[in-house]
């Protein structure tokens, strides 16, 4: 057993799986930012810096399972960046379609 995790955590350690952790840590910090606004609220929900670790955490470990060649890890990496860069372009839309209805609501001359 000390072998193994010798070999996985001390013999094997370099530069690509320092980038898993920090990737992984990214990524775990996403549902500790989720968990802490939802806690403020009372209620849940999903503020736009969880998006935003989501992209970088996802890209970094997509870059990692590409260094690897882990179709599986891959995938699953790919298909979510899809879904993270779409929650943040609908977080935008919104945000500029209330930009537009405040400036519309402005009384001219003032």
């Amino acid at each position: 057993m000390w072998a193994y995790i010798n070999h996985v955590f001390i013999e094997q350690f370099d530069l690509w799986i320092a980038l898993g952790f920090v990737a992984q840590a990214m990524f775990t910090a996403r549902f500790m930012i989720q968990w802490i606004a939802s806690e403020r609220a009372r209620k849940s929900v999903v503020p736009v810096a969880f998006w935003t670790f989501s992209l970088l955490g996802g890209s970094l470990l997509l870059i990692y399972a590409l260094h690897r060649k882990d179709p599986v890890f891959i995938i699953g990496q790919a298909a979510g960046l899809v879904i993270y860069t779409r929650n943040l372009m609908l977080i935008s839309g919104e945000k500029k379609r209330t930009l537009a209805e405040t400036d519309g609501l402005k009384i001219p001359g003032s």
